[in-house]
């Protein structure tokens, strides 16, 4: 148990540009394949795919898509920053806002900055990756008697979580990128990857070998914060 509750620990997301020269082996893809294989589905479903892109041209491709930012994305980025360490520490959750640009933590500024900004390009996170890999599910289909498909979406979050760890064990880097899920960039990377009109883009995540190890001040609450016994409110369970 104190080996896998390490891996937890010790899992994050790495920001940080890859080392285009090390390449994912096939055992290792083939480990974190087996890992999303063994997910927790709804009734069994298994409602998912998984592209694995690892031809250069594509990666290339994919990275040139533009991703708006919108002022929504700003103002709910900005409620989960803390500006100092000590103010992360006692919240014990959200980010620190070191890592983002000034005019991201100026609630002020967000409607200028949604207007006068150049939508970004996905190279900034594919560059240097040998492998991305594309789950995406049928929108045709929900787990029986779930509103909104809610356990579907809670599924395709153990098959994340279930490949973040083996990578993690693996010593493979590990980034999420929401961005493939999100309007017209689901749009041109499901034209790019030739993705049925009825297949909707879960997420991406990139696989690799970090060229640095940028040090992260990782915070979560504690057990007892969150933790409670018999009723909501009681907090004595130890």
């Amino acid at each position: 148990m104190q080996d896998v509750l390490k891996i937890i620990q010790e899992r994050q997301s790495t920001r940080a540009p890859f080392d285009p020269k090390r390449s994912v082996a096939k055992k290792d893809l083939e480990q974190i394949l087996e890992a999303a294989r063994w997910s927790p589905t709804p009734h069994n479903m298994q409602n998912f795919e998984i592209i694995v892109v690892d031809d250069k041209e594509l990666l290339s491709k994919l990275g040139k898509i533009k991703s708006p930012i919108t002022e929504e994305f700003l103002r709910e980025n900005y409620q989960q920053l803390s500006f100092s360490e000590e103010e992360l520490r006692r919240r014990k959750t959200g980010l620190l806002g070191k890592w983002f640009s000034t005019e991201w933590k100026n609630p002020a500024k967000f409607s200028e900055v949604t207007r006068k900004s150049a939508p970004m390009q996905l190279n900034q996170f594919i560059d240097g990756s040998s492998t991305l890999l594309m789950v995406v599910y049928d929108s045709r289909k929900r787990a029986p008697a779930s509103e909104g498909d809610f356990l579907g979406i809670v599924s395709l979050g153990c098959i994340m979580e279930n490949m973040w760890l083996a990578a993690q064990s693996l010593g493979i880097a590990f980034h999420i990128i929401s961005d493939f899920g999100e309007g017209d960039v689901e749009k041109e990377a499901k034209r790019i990857l030739n993705i049925p009109d009825h297949m909707k883009i879960a997420f991406g995540c990139r696989l690799g070998y970090p060229l640095s190890k940028p040090k992260q001040l990782r915070v979560r609450r504690d057990v007892k914060d969150f933790a409670h016994h018999n009723r909501f409110g009681n907090k004595n369970l130890f």
